[in-house]
């Protein structure tokens, strides 16, 4: 069983020592761990850092291509390092390495296709009232749209099997977590949940500038990613409330047509009743070539994990390099191994730079 922790970085030299010390070296259950790095484009040498503390694999990008991008590069390329069960976590130190244990216990047990660690957000200082209200509220929306149970929507700690991983899609640039929860429910994926602790904050988030913009940015992924998966009851409502109007304005034209017959000035009405009828139809319409989309993108989608899963075994047979994974050769971490030099000096580099 091959355990292998993503971390996404975009200039994170200052962080990623401690993060990197702070990961389990052992977890029951897992026969080997290694560590993958995904540099986002970064400027200040986080690649050269992440080779010298003794991460097992980087991928990294020319140019900054946003946190989704960097999270499906991980997530393929754990797949075709053979990976069983995948980890991701922060660069910042966010969450800590102790609780990854405790994260992959349902993947492990076969409970779960996904578990999400739930920071618990009412318990973090850093989080303002407001935060905490807007938190609360986005993961009730996050947990309606996915027909999950989630506790924590934008949570980015999280495990997934292989299988999950398979399945795993995301189509925004901004951020994988709402997305993915989504596709992941609507595909019948489990989904469950972890309490987890958090580290003290280290610096402000460089996903969003504030609580209006991320509300502005991930509102329509919400928004796109259910009416992806179910058209129908994204847009059957509007439908039948243009239909109804549509109908309510007619039957008032009737009527004082039928008072007063010699009398034209409601007319407008009945423009206004028809439009809306055939507003209705229209979106009918579209409700009916969304839903033949969807089920062709349910069918492409699942073509594509079959794709990965084929890609996967090739690469794993055919070749000793995966193509766009630099491999340092660190020794993969399993129990009852020793402390390997470059552990050491990593720990040794956290102990110096801790105040």
């Amino acid at each position: 069983m091959k355990l292998i922790i993503q971390i996404p970085c975009l200039n994170e030299r200052d962080h990623l020592p401690a993060t990197f010390a702070d990961l389990p070296r052992h977890i029951d259950g897992i026969d080997e761990i290694e560590v993958l790095i995904i540099d986002d484009g970064s400027t200040d040498g986080t690649s050269e850092v992440a080779a010298e503390l003794g991460v097992h694999h980087i991928v990294r990008f020319p140019k900054n291509r946003g946190l989704s991008a960097a999270f499906m590069a991980g997530i393929d390329a754990c797949i075709r390092l053979g990976a069983d069960v995948i980890v991701n976590t922060d660069a910042d130190n966010q969450y800590r390495g102790n609780d990854i244990q405790r994260l992959v216990a349902p993947v492990l047990s076969g409970q779960a296709d996904i578990v999400v660690g739930d920071r618990q957000t009412d318990t973090i200082e850093h989080f303002s009232p407001l935060k905490r209200v807007l938190q609360k509220w986005g993961t009730r929306v996050v947990r309606r749209a996915s027909a999950t149970h989630v506790e924590d929507a934008t949570s980015g700690f999280r495990a997934m099997s292989r299988k999950a991983a398979y399945h795993a899609f995301v189509h925004n640039r901004f951020s994988y977590t709402l997305e993915t929860l989504i596709q992941a429910g609507r595909a019948d994926l489990v989904v469950s949940n972890v309490k987890i602790r958090t580290n003290p904050k280290t610096r402000e988030s460089r996903l969003f500038t504030g609580i209006p913009a991320y509300l502005k940015r991930n509102g329509p992924v919400i928004f796109r990613s259910y009416a992806m998966y179910r058209p129908v009851q994204t847009f059957a409502y509007l439908a039948a409330l243009l239909l109804l109007a549509g109908i309510a304005i007619i039957a008032r034209f009737v009527v004082l047509y039928l008072q007063n017959p010699g009398y034209s000035g409601h007319i407008q009405s009945l423009v206004l009743g028809v439009g809306c009828v055939i507003l209705s139809f229209m979106v009918g319409l579209v409700i009916m070539i969304s839903d033949l989309l969807a089920m062709n993108r349910r069918l492409i989608e699942e073509v594509l994990s079959r794709v990965r899963r084929l890609d996967a075994q090739l690469d794993r047979e055919e070749q000793p390099q995966v193509e766009g994974v630099h491999s340092t050769g660190a020794v993969p971490w399993r129990p009852g191994g020793t402390a390997s030099r470059q552990q050491k000096k990593t720990e040794a580099r956290v102990e110096e730079a801790s105040p």
